[in-house]
């Protein structure tokens, strides 16, 4: 069974989940996804309890990146390509247009694709999605509340230092 546990932050309510190997979901909600449940402890699942710890440290300005082990589910050989060249090579402080990611990726996913891609982002914040941005603009933002996700993407990019002047 997994564990679910909820950091308020100044962008809403974040719900995390842990498989007790590695989170598995990361999302805007406070209710629990089906199949998951509260955890019965402070520290029944202490990468849940590392998790929340690292995002209220990356919400606080203490912490630029994350180190936890994640499960971006079933996805494709170029999904998990892109996803992880994002992580791996986008730092706190940056940003990376859509068609910059696929050519960094090493896949043949247009941009277009790419924001296919950040949208379905299981996790969010962790692999920062929220760090790729349209050539001319912000670009979309599947995260944050309904109906604030582009509130929530430029929040995010200011938190970090990294909304580009030319997006004002």
């Amino acid at each position: 069974m997994s564990a679910f546990g909820t950091l308020a932050t100044p962008v809403g309510v974040i719900g995390v989940v842990s498989d007790g190997a590695a989170i598995t979901r990361v999302m805007w909600r406070s209710t629990p996804p089906e199949g998951s449940s509260l955890p019965s402890g402070p520290d029944s699942d202490p990468l849940l309890t590392e998790a929340l710890a690292q995002l209220a440290a990356y919400f606080d300005g203490t912490l630029r990146h994350f180190d936890l082990p994640v499960d971006l589910g079933d996805q494709t050989v170029a999904t998990r390509a892109v996803l992880s060249a994002l992580y791996e090579t986008v730092a706190h402080g940056e940003t990376i247009t859509y068609g910059g990611l696929a050519a960094r990726s090493g896949t043949e996913v247009p941009a277009r694709g790419i924001g296919s891609i950040m949208g379905a982002n299981l996790v969010p914040l962790i692999v920062p999605c929220h760090r790729v941005v349209a050539g001319d603009g912000l670009g979309g933002y599947s995260g944050g509340d309904a109906g604030h996700g582009l509130e929530t993407k430029r929040w995010l990019l200011e938190h970090e230092g990294a909304l580009p002047t030319s997006l004002f």
